[in-house]
């Protein structure tokens, strides 16, 4: 099938390589490039990176009013943006979403999920409607997430399940109506990262491995501003593993407090 991609971040990046092995990707459609980084360089996102390595034409309007589709299907996975009403008239929007659905809709369902405590999520494959995350599901599959899980893993395992599900999905297109609680992810904050010690052991770690390996949860350690990356429960309470002092580079704790002496 001939369709196009409209993706940004690495969940999207990942749903890239997977379609194009099987099927004619006409081209990426995905953000702007931006400054990024404490350099503050502009860099493309990952999605662009893995379209251009593929040698998969790139589209990055900055607004998609008037966008030329050009194609029957388009598959959404992490672009960024919502798409315009007019667009979803002029051609079948699937999305991938990674949660169960209609669990965590909106921004940030894998790190919402992890930092309740959720025994499970899911990837969702729905076709695009006008309200955010509310259309009709075409498939859904879910699967376990570990105590020690972070975001990193769980999208790696979205990744995996999203190809499988959208072959099926893009041959049948067959939708059911989403059923159950809805509720919403929020964008992380800034007062999403911050830790608090005097907070239980078990929300601290699930907090810290919601935000690991791509924002980081930033707390004050031995008199030092750190973010925090990795974390287990012990009996005694939470043992951080793997910190980043502020300039510095990634280290274990006990690194960190060999660099402190």
């Amino acid at each position: 099938m001939r369709l196009a991609v409209a993706a940004t971040a690495p969940l999207g990046a990942e749903v890239l390589r997977r379609l194009a092995v099987r099927h004619e990707v006409a081209y990426l459609l995905t953000r702007p490039d931006r400054r990024q980084g404490r350099g503050q360089r502009v860099a493309a996102p990952p999605a662009k990176r893995l379209a251009e390595a593929l040698g998969i034409p790139v589209r990055q309007p900055e607004a998609l009013a008037g966008f030329e589709i050009e194609v029957e299907a388009v598959v959404v996975a992490a672009y960024g943006a919502l798409i315009p009403t007019d667009l979803l008239e002029r051609a079948l929007w699937i999305n991938v979403h990674p949660s169960l659905l209609p669990r965590w809709r909106g921004a940030a369902p894998v790190e919402r999920a992890i930092m309740a405590g959720d025994a499970e999520t899911a990837v969702s494959v729905i076709r695009l409607v006008g309200e955010l995350d509310a259309g009709p599901i075409g498939a859904q599959a879910a699967f376990p997430i570990g105590p020690d899980d972070d975001s990193g893993s769980v999208f790696a395992r979205a990744g995996d399940l999203a190809a499988e599900l959208l072959d099926s999905v893009l041959a049948l297109r067959q939708f059911r109506p989403q059923e159950g609680e809805v509720t919403y992810a929020e964008k992380i904050s800034a007062a999403d990262r911050e830790l608090d010690w005097s907070r239980p052991a078990t929300e601290l770690h699930n907090r810290i491995r919601a935000l690991s390996p791509h924002i980081g949860a930033r707390a004050e350690l031995r008199g030092r501003r750190v973010l925090v990356w990795r974390s287990r429960v012990a009996d005694d309470g939470l043992e951080i593993l793997e910190v980043q002092p502020e300039g510095g580079r990634r280290m274990t704790l006990e690194e960190f407090e060999r660099g402190l002496r």
